[in-house]
């Protein structure tokens, strides 16, 4: 059985001293799965540690390791959005799966594709003391009973893998190949299972040896090829260390060749201190304390995943990012990019933690597509502007599968939200005027182009859908607009008539305000609760809550807005869990936590954020989908590995602790009544500000803010009363028992402490 303990860390800062639970993972043995393995990665290579069959197993991956050959059938003449109507209205929607759907589930490709592994014969050195993940330091140790020790670590900055053997003699060593070649038994698993690897037709690499390394080269599709080099050698007699580098090449697209990478490379102690460095500054960036140790535990491995897998320079966070599955098969979802709800959960909680530039990754990939998106809305749309497939290839190609979703119209609307979330978050006004304005500006063009007035005056689509109501049958199409679609398009003129007026565009704001008034209000049942369509309630437990996007993550419908929002809001929260969740996924239970945080239940937000990780994790916290423990929480059990529930589970706790999307910030907003101690430490505000807050005996204790740009913040204060200690360049605006207005010049700081506390 594997156990996970604890490691408790002391930090100290200005704020004072906090009490950081830093936990990694600690095992009495090596994990016997992949995706139970050590995860060490840095946004571009990844490296899984396990052990299979008596052998020390490093799975090794990288983000631009792709199969790119088009989809099938989904270019057929005549196919788009216009003849998927005639088709829903005709009855003949066969016709539609046939070219949309069916291709994604038969072909084994576009999709991502495994790296290697490298094998350690490992039987004769007897039973393992103890195998640890030190997330603080991003390395992995594996200590045997006979003295042997083993350590390793991805370079966070540089795409190099490092190992280190103390202790021992000799090394044996193997470099192992995908079997590209070849069937493992069952070679059509389908979209979840994956297909064997031998289906994409690829002539097995060779694998050549030479003293004390390895090369291999792998030829796929369309001209490209990958590299896997590894070499090791003794440092003294009791030492060895070695390195491995894997090269994705594409023609026309020039990369350092693996060998040439090891070659290069410092030494493993040389290559530490760098690596450290980053580490220790990303660690730093925010921090919090919490008084239940699974919720804890959890948050702090959700952003070592996230610090592991997202650069500003490395494509975005992929449904599996740098751990693609080492089983002979294809990725679960061919490890794509899902745009109907994975990679936007994957970066809710960049933003608040403080991590704004590894979430530029994200934004990079989708600015530096945006020809590719622009040549798909015309062809599948035929509009001008800009929309984004909902499953793209790392080109952001279009895959199709189940097309109300893959293909469904709004999908750059929801993409839109993250680069107003960078805007907001960071107040960088270049950003604004040279990137944000211009994404809403292009998809809002693309939405006024293919939206229609009907008889009734409103704005709607010709075809909608709900993510992933009614999978892909006929009947998940809507003839009017659902609440999904309803949401994204009103968050997208709302917020662009905010940056045009922000950028004194008066003409276009006013444009944009139009629009957003041509569209009706959101499709209540009659007791007030969210529908998801006009004539469709919610009324079957269903994974995804696109019904509820204006609630969480789009904000449109808040509980600071009053009563009527409330009532909405508890309603249809009421009824979520009426329904129950009988076919949720663990992601499902983490998206919970964020709605009821936002509806400032703090004991709802703990219980669905204690059983997302208490029964969807594996045993190294990779979301799991299904329920691993069978008690009912799910009565889906499998265990295909994604991100997106890790990441959106780490954004809950920070929506626990922390509010500022309604334009005042909000401390401790939705935290269970037991929840006597709790802190954090710079957590990031929209209008760039850092906030700091302690909670002392059931009561918060201070607040401190601190402004990055400057600019005014309305603050709910969450004690009656107060003494202030204030920075230079900060003043208030105006002050009564619930908020205070306060006005800061650049890096001006205000802490307000609770007169109740001595």
């Amino acid at each position: 059985m594997i156990l996970i303990s604890l490691q408790i860390l002391l930090f100290f800062s200005a704020f004072g001293q906090i009490q950081r639970n830093r936990i990694g993972l600690q095992y009495e043995k090596i994990p016997i799965r992949w995706d139970e393995g050590l995860p060490l990665g840095n946004g571009l290579i990844g490296e899984l540690i396990w052990h299979k069959e008596d052998k020390l197993r490093f799975s090794l991956d990288h983000a631009e390791l792709w199969d790119m050959r088009p989809m099938q059938e989904l270019h057929t003449p005549g196919f788009n959005y216009k003849w998927v109507k005639e088709q829903v209205l005709a009855d003949n929607y066969a016709a539609v799966q046939k070219i949309g759907d069916h291709p994604y589930d038969r072909e084994p490709a576009p999709s991502k594709i495994p790296g290697a592994a490298l094998e350690f014969e490992v039987k004769d050195w007897g039973d393992v003391k103890q195998t640890t993940l030190n997330i603080e330091t991003a390395e992995a140790t594996i200590s045997w009973q006979n003295g042997v020790k083993m350590t390793s670590f991805v370079h966070a900055k540089q795409n190099i893998g490092y190992f280190k053997f103390e202790n021992l003699n000799e090394l044996n060593l193997r470099l192992l190949t995908p079997k590209y070649e070849g069937s493992s038994g069952n070679t059509v698993g389908g979209p979840v299972a994956g297909d064997d690897l031998a289906r994409l037709g690829y002539k097995q690499g060779e694998v050549i040896q030479s003293g004390q390394s390895y090369r291999y080269i792998q030829q796929g599709w369309g001209g490209f090829y990958y590299e896997v080099y590894v070499k090791w050698k003794k440092i003294n007699p009791k030492t060895i260390e070695g390195s491995w580098a894997i090269s994705a090449h594409y023609p026309n697209k020039p990369q350092p060749e693996a060998q040439k990478i090891v070659a290069s490379a410092p030494s493993y102690n040389a290559a530490w201190q760098s690596h450290q460095n980053w580490w220790t500054n990303f660690w730093a960036k925010s921090s919090v304390s919490l008084p239940d140790p699974v919720l804890e535990k959890q948050y702090y491995l959700e952003l070592y995943k996230f610090g592991s897998a997202a650069r500003s320079n490395t494509p975005p966070i992929s449904l599996q990012a740098v751990w693609t599955a080492d089983n002979g098969r294809i990725p679960p979802w061919k490890g794509d990019f899902h745009h109907d709800l994975n990679t936007q959960l994957s970066y809710w909680p960049a933003y608040s933690a403080n991590h704004l530039e590894e979430a530029m990754g994200y934004l990079n990939h989708l600015d530096q597509n945006r020809e590719q998106y622009k040549k798909y809305t015309q062809w599948y749309f035929g509009s001008n502007g800009l929309n984004v497939p909902g499953v793209t290839t790392l080109l952001g190609e279009e895959m199709g599968g189940w097309i109300q979703y893959s293909l469904s119209p709004t999908v750059s609307a929801w993409l839109a939200q993250h680069y107003y979330l960078q805007w907001r978050y960071s107040m960088d006004k270049d950003f604004l005027k040279t990137r944000a304005y211009p994404w809403f500006k292009e998809v809002a063009q693309h939405l006024e182009e293919i939206t229609y007035i009907d008889k009734n005056g409103y704005r709607q689509l010709p075809l909608s859908s709900s993510p992933e109501i009614n999978d892909n049958k006929k009947s998940a199409w809507f003839l009017e607009n659902t609440n999904y679609d309803l949401a994204l398009m009103r968050f997208l003129f709302a917020k662009a008539n905010e940056l045009a007026l922000e950028l004194n565009l008066r003409t276009e704001a006013e444009h944009y305000s139009k629009i957003l008034n041509q569209f009706q209000s959101y499709h209540l049942s009659d007791n007030k609760e969210l529908n998801f369509s006009k004539d469709l309630p919610y009324n079957q437990s269903h994974r995804h809550f696109s019904h509820l996007m204006a609630i969480h993550p789009l904000g449109e419908i808040r509980w600071e807005n009053g009563a009527k929002d409330q009532e909405i809001i508890t309603n249809s929260l009421k009824l979520l869990d009426k329904v129950g969740p009988a076919w949720w996924c663990g992601y499902s239970y983490a998206w919970e936590g964020n709605l009821k945080a936002r509806a400032k239940d703090g004991e709802g937000a703990a219980a669905a954020l204690t059983d997302f990780a208490t029964a969807f994790c594996s045993t190294n916290s990779f979301h799991l989908n299904g329920d691993q423990t069978k008690s009912g929480k799910s009565n889906m059990t499998y265990r295909p590995f994604t991100l997106e529930g890790n990441f959106a589970y780490a954004a809950g706790i920070q929506e626990m602790l922390l509010q500022s999307y309604a334009g005042q910030i909000e401390v401790f907003p939705a935290i269970p009544q037991k929840w006597q101690q709790a802190s954090f430490k710079d957590l990031r505000a929209e209008g760039a500000f850092l906030v700091s807050a302690q909670k002392t005996n059931g009561l918060v204790s201070s607040l401190e803010i601190k402004a990055e740009k400057g600019g005014k913040a309305k603050v709910k204060l969450p004690f009656k009363t107060h003494s202030i200690e204030f920075n230079k360049g900060v003043k208030v605006i105006s002050q009564n028992a619930e908020f205070m207005e306060l006005a800061f010049e650049k890096n001006g700081s205000i802490k307000i402490k609770n007169g109740a506390i001595k």
